[in-house]
């Protein structure tokens, strides 16, 4: 099960990743834009995700994500830290995140960061 410090390591491996407290909490950025936070008592995270699938998600795996209210109308989703299988899971999360908020430049140098593995 993965913890904030696993948490920290993978945002900030993530090509012009920042960490800055905001809000009294952790918050990771690439290139000074929010992807990731490690809200309340850092037991779990806070990604961007795109209405759509984040609503997916939520019904999919509830035991898993959720929505934080004040999140609600914005494309934000949250992750129990201790739900999620293993690193792989928490580094595809925190790399889809990343791919969200990074600029085109960025994501055109790491083309395959953040985007699903073909089976």
């Amino acid at each position: 099960m993965p913890h904030a410090e696993d948490v920290r390591r993978i945002a900030l491996s993530l090509p012009d990743t920042t960490e800055k407290i905001a809000w009294s909490m952790p918050t990771f950025r690439v290139a000074g834009k929010m992807f990731a936070t490690l809200p309340e008592d850092e037991t779990s995270i806070a990604v961007r995700c795109p209405k759509e699938e984040r609503d997916e998600l939520v019904l999919a795996e509830p035991e898993k994500f959720w929505i934080a209210d004040h999140e609600a109308q914005f494309a934000w989703v949250r992750a129990r830290l201790d739900a999620l299988e293993d690193e792989d899971e928490l580094r595809d999360i925190l790399a889809d995140s990343w791919r969200q908020a990074a600029p085109s430049t960025l994501q055109d140098a790491h083309p395959d960061l953040g985007r699903p593995t073909a089976s």
